[in-house]
């Protein structure tokens, strides 16, 4: 039988200058088993159980607001994790009667699951036969320093087992920041001036700390993708280790002290808390509004106005949502083509950093000062002083990332170490602007009187 090949429009390679450079012949890929679909499906599904028996829990205590507020968090990001699914996947012009009913019953993920495993075990069965329809697919590659463009042939079943990849990574997502963020926050809040915790709400903060670890170590993958979209990427052990240490100790120590604050100022710190947020939240359209851009209208081809501007704003709040509790990795740009900024923007990862720990530290403060009531039995000092420091040493992991283990460090045109020391040779200039005069002539006017 004929093999049918299909080049997929790369809008970001400029075709006479990959036709002009040398192509080297890579290995076909080979499919893997999809642990990242299991290991999402297995959060999703964990983190609903145990959200939907504590809000069993509260209601047999009587325990109205807990409940109310657990099963909005549950709901929202559930909600939104269909949406997300469906959007991805393109259900909506298709006839598949099944998957939008289990959408609607909130087991997408588990039906897209299903799906992911039958493609998978189709692929094994098939392993020794050739694809009719592939496509041939072009990437860069820096081996040994020089940049290789590579082209290697894609099957089409394979490239169908990656979106369902790709759908579960932003479902991760969505579910980490707009779910286990709050629910996590929410439940170690309860935990805090309860004095009590019990196993059930144990479970789902466990499942809730996994989800926004994970979701915020797929969250730096995507961004390196999305940014470096015409090369080859590939994460080994080490950067992921770091990169999983990295946004563990960022978000822990975020949240812990939010929960913190929280407990000590009760609802006068619900003023601070939204102020921050909507800040976030509204920053790229105030931004978008000064630049005078049109609106994208490329997000889909067969979306109006309106649906281009639901998928802004959904953007928009996932993005405020990632921000609030550790870096995003991105900035958000809605009047780009690709409404993100592919720049390795130094200035404003420092800015976030900056802003984050004048405000971590305000908020210990707060704690330190007027929580006497909040933890009776601990020193509040030794508290407050750790929950710094384990913020600091994730900013140090963040910097080990970027400068020795990014995968493609080589392309920056400035480091970690170029700022540092620009930073620290600041003052030279200063000295030669106050000191304008040679010393030859200085010694010479000497002379001369």
């Amino acid at each position: 039988m004929d093999r049918v090949y299909e080049i997929p429009e790369e809008p970001n390679v400029d075709p006479v200058s990959s036709l002009q450079e040398d192509v080297i012949r890579g290995t076909n890929p080979r499919f893997t088993f999809p642990f990242s679909i299991l290991f999402s499906t297995f959060l999703y599904c964990g983190e609903a159980a145990s959200a939907l028996y504590m809000v069993r829990i509260y209601r047999k205590n009587s325990e109205t607001y807990w409940m109310t507020y657990t099963f909005s968090f549950f709901m929202f990001s559930s909600i939104m994790v269909q949406l997300t699914l469906i959007f991805v996947h393109r259900d909506l012009a298709k006839d598949k009667p099944l998957s939008l009913f289990m959408h609607l019953i909130l087991l997408g993920p588990v039906i897209r699951c299903l799906e992911a495993m039958i493609k998978y075990l189709t692929l094994w069965k098939k392993e020794e036969q050739e694809e009719p329809y592939v496509s041939l697919t072009r990437k860069k590659m820096l081996i040994d320093g020089e940049e290789v463009l590579i082209e290697w042939e894609v099957g089409h079943s394979i490239r169908t087992l990656a979106m369902h990849r790709n759908a579960y990574k932003r479902m991760s997502q969505i579910q980490a920041f707009l779910g286990s963020v709050p629910q996590l926050t929410y439940q170690l809040y309860v935990s805090l001036i309860s004095a009590e915790v019990p196993l059930g709400r144990v479970v789902l903060m466990v499942f809730s700390l996994v989800s926004v670890t994970y979701g915020a170590t797929l969250c730096n993958m995507l961004a390196i993708q999305i940014k470096y979209d015409d090369y080859k990427i590939r994460l080994g052990p080490l950067e992921v280790l770091c990169i999983t240490i990295w946004r563990t100790l960022e978000i822990t120590s975020r949240l812990l002290i939010l929960v913190l604050f929280s407990a000590t100022l009760k609802l006068k710190a619900v003023p601070f808390l939204v102020l921050n947020f909507l800040i976030i939240l509204f920053e790229p359209w105030i931004k978008f509004w000064r630049s005078g851009a049109q609106m994208p209208n490329n997000i889909e081809k067969n979306f109006s106005r309106v649906g281009t501007l639901v998928v802004l704003i959904s953007v928009t709040i996932l993005y405020a949502g990632i921000n609030f509790s550790c870096w995003s990795a991105l900035q958000l740009r809605l009047a780009d083509r690709d409404l993100v900024d592919k720049g390795q923007n130094w200035g404003h990862m420092g800015l976030h950093y900056s802003v984050r720990l004048v405000e971590n530290v305000i908020m210990v403060l707060v704690f330190k000062f007027f929580g006497a009531k909040v933890l009776l039995n601990y020193c509040h000092s030794l508290i407050a002083l750790q929950l710094i420091i384990a913020y600091l040493i994730s900013i140090g992991f963040m910097l080990l990332f970027f400068q020795y283990l990014h995968p493609l460090r080589s392309l920056f045109a400035h480091n970690v170490v170029d700022y540092l020391h620009c930073v620290c040779c600041h003052q030279h200039p200063r000295t030669r602007v106050e000191n304008p005069e040679p010393p030859f002539e200085t010694e010479a006017r000497q002379s001369v009187v």
